[in-house]
């Protein structure tokens, strides 16, 4: 199908990578919990305009341009580490009744979820590595190709987005009524979010 092969295999596989769970997944949860389905939208979105970036970045030979100076890998390697520790770090120290880390604007959930998923160059080298795998080279089509896997991968993201938004917001309607449990697991998801930075940071 447009020079990929086995498509079905191709769409299984990008369903359990993004099972797994990640800065993403945490973004959308804590977004939705914090913003409602708008704010989990919105971050849906900023995965979505963050994995596209990065897999044309792939596409265009950004990750040989990475290990041929690893210098400049391993600061944005460390600038995401920072961030998102940094994000942990507020959620931990946030006092109860103080405003909230993440604020109630689908805008800013987007672009906190974008700069999360930018900021993970690792994944450069996942999709430039991974869109090989499924490439026919006897009947790829050069950029059609890499753009049908590319849409496939976004309309894949923003299905599971919705779903995950849906699922956490109704959950989330059900605990909101006991401010101990939003504050559990505030600081659960912000030790999930340094945790995440000290495992890219020290990642080689």
């Amino acid at each position: 199908m447009l020079g990929v092969t086995d498509y079905g295999t191709f769409v299984v596989t990008i369903i359990v990578f993004l099972l797994i769970p990640g800065p993403g997944n945490l973004a959308l949860i804590t977004s939705t919990s914090k913003g409602g389905i708008r704010g989990g939208l919105g971050a849906t979105m900023g995965v979505i305009l963050g994995d596209q970036v990065l897999m044309w970045s792939a596409v265009a030979g950004v990750a040989a341009l990475l290990a041929a100076y690893p210098d400049a890998f391993h600061a944005v390697q460390w600038l995401g580490a920072g961030y998102l520790a940094w994000l942990g770090a507020k959620m931990l120290l946030a006092k109860p009744g103080s405003a909230p880390v993440l604020t109630i604007t689908a805008g800013h959930y987007l672009r906190q979820a974008l700069m999360i998923t930018l900021l993970n160059p690792k994944a450069i080298l996942f999709y430039m590595a991974f869109f090989p795998l499924f490439v026919d080279p006897a009947r790829q089509q050069g950029l059609v190709t890499y753009g049908f896997m590319a849409a496939t991968i976004a309309v894949i993201t923003f299905l599971y987005g919705l779903t995950s938004v849906l699922l956490t917001y109704f959950l989330a309607e059900r605990i909101r009524a006991n401010p101990m449990v939003t504050r559990v697991l505030e600081k659960v998801a912000g030790l999930f979010l340094v945790g995440f930075g000290i495992k890219l940071a020290i990642s080689r």
